[in-house]
C-alpha cells in the first residue's frame, strides 16, 4: 500500500486523480485552465488532456514555465509539484513581487501518463522528437547493433539474453551502451527512445504555446521535471539550454555549481538528440533563455532499462501477453519512475520549491 502523510496527499495513483488535484489547485487559487484535448481517451476511458494555467503578472517581461509529464509515466513525479506550487500563496506572492509571470503545463503527454507509458501514443520518446524533420535524421549505429537484444521475442528476457546485454557493458562500458540505447533513435519504431519520423501531436501543442506565452518576454527560465536517472531522491539540475558560456554561467549562478551539463559530460543523462528545449530557441529565438531539466533518480539504471525493455515488448505484443504479466510489466514500468514512498515524495516537492524559487530570483536579476 502507498504510504500516507503530508507529501503523499498531492500525489496520485493515476492520471485522472493527478489531474483532478491540478485542476482543483487552480480553481482554488482562481486561475483559469486551458485544456487542449488529446485526441484519444485514458486507459480507464477518461478524457486525456495537455492543462495549461497561467499564473499572469500583468505587464511582466519575464516568464517561468513549469512542464510535467513529457516523459508521460514521469508525470506521477512532476504533477504534485506543480499542484503544491498553484496553493503555495508565499510562492504566488515572491511572483508577482518579482514581476515574474508562470505557466504550468500540465501533462505534456498526458496519454502516456494515463497508461504508464514512458513515450507518446505514436510511441515516441517526446524529448528525442524537436528536430527539424526535413533534414536527414541522426544515425545510430549503436542502438542498430543492440537493437535485437534490447526488446526480445519473449519477455521476461531469457538468460542468453541477459548475458548479451551485460557481455556489451563489459565490453564498451556502461556510459557508452547508455548512450547507445538512450541518445535517441529514428528507425526502429517498435524499439525503445524512438524519436519519431515527424512531429508528434505533443510537439505541436508545445511549440504553439511557446510561441504563444513566450515569444513577448524578454526572459524566459523554464523548468521541466522528469524522474528516472541518478541516485534515488537526488534532485538533478541538468542544463536545458544551449552550453555556451553566458548562458551556462548564468544558470550557475542561478541553480548552483552542482548544475549538471550534457554538453560538459558530467550529467547522469547520455548525450542526446532531439530534445524538447530546442523549441524554445526556435520558436522564441529574442528571449533570454534558461532551463534545466529537474531530473529525480528512483532506481537503479539497469533495472530502469529491464523496465523499459518489458514494457516495449508488451507494446508489441499485448495479443500474446496474458494478464498477469502485462499487470506485473506495468507495475515495473510505474515503479521505475515513481517511488511511491513518503521520503522520496518529500524529497521531491523540497527540491522543487527550491528550484522553483531559484528561477524566480535569478529571472528578477537586474
Amino acid at each position: 500500500m502507498p504510504e500516507a502523510g503530508p507529501a503523499a496527499a498531492l500525489f496520485s495513483q493515476s492520471y485522472q486523480e493527478a489531474r483532478v488535484k491540478f485542476l482543483g489547485a487552480a480553481d482554488t487559487a482562481g486561475l483559469s485552465v486551458d485544456s487542449i484535448a488529446h485526441p484519444l481517451p485514458g486507459r480507464d476511458g477518461e478524457a486525456l488532456a495537455l492543462d495549461v494555467v497561467c499564473d499572469a503578472v500583468p505587464g511582466s517581461d519575464k516568464l517561468l514555465i513549469l512542464s510535467s509529464g513529457c516523459h508521460g509515466v514521469e508525470g506521477f513525479c512532476g504533477s504534485p509539484a506543480q499542484a503544491m506550487l498553484l496553493g503555495d500563496t508565499s510562492f504566488r506572492t515572491a511572483c508577482r513581487d518579482a514581476q515574474v509571470s508562470v505557466l504550468y503545463l500540465h501533462a505534456l503527454n498526458p496519454w502516456g501518463f494515463s497508461w504508464w507509458r514512458r513515450t507518446t501514443h505514436e510511441n515516441i520518446d517526446l524529448n528525442r522528437n524537436f528536430l527539424d524533420f526535413n533534414q536527414p535524421l541522426p544515425a545510430s549505429p549503436g542502438y542498430d547493433e543492440l537493437a535485437p537484444l534490447l526488446v526480445p521475442d519473449h519477455w521476461p528476457a531469457d538468460a542468453e539474453n541477459q548475458a548479451a546485454i551485460g557481455h556489451a557493458i563489459t565490453t564498451l562500458g556502461m556510459p557508452a551502451v547508455q548512450a547507445a540505447i538512450s541518445g535517441g533513435q529514428y528507425d526502429h519504431a517498435n524499439g525503445i527512445f524512438y524519436g519519431g519520423r515527424e512531429p508528434s501531436w505533443s510537439n505541436r501543442q508545445i511549440r504553439t504555446l511557446l510561441r504563444q506565452y513566450g515569444r513577448t518576454r524578454r526572459r524566459v527560465a523554464w523548468i521541466d521535471l522528469h524522474s528516472g536517472l541518478g541516485p534515488c531522491g537526488v534532485g538533478e539540475r541538468i542544463l536545458a539550454a544551449p552550453a555556451d558560456a553566458a548562458t551556462m554561467a548564468r544558470a550557475r549562478r542561478w541553480w548552483g555549481d552542482g548544475l549538471t551539463s550534457i554538453a560538459e559530460g558530467n550529467s547522469s543523462s547520455a548525450p542526446l538528440e532531439g530534445l524538447m528545449w530546442h523549441a524554445m530557441i526556435q520558436e522564441c529565438p529574442d528571449v533570454e533563455y534558461t532551463g534545466i531539466a529537474l531530473e529525480f533518480g528512483t532506481i537503479a539504471l539497469l533495472d530502469v532499462l529491464d523496465a523499459l525493455r518489458g514494457d516495449q515488448w508488451l507494446q508489441n505484443h499485448a495479443d500474446v501477453a496474458d494478464q498477469p504479466l502485462a499487470t506485473m510489466i506495468k507495475r515495473q514500468l510505474r515503479d521505475a519512475f515513481y517511488v511511491d514512498s513518503e521520503d522520496w515524495k518529500r524529497q521531491v516537492l523540497t527540491q522543487s520549491a527550491e528550484a522553483v524559487r531559484q528561477a524566480v530570483a535569478g529571472l528578477s536579476e537586474a
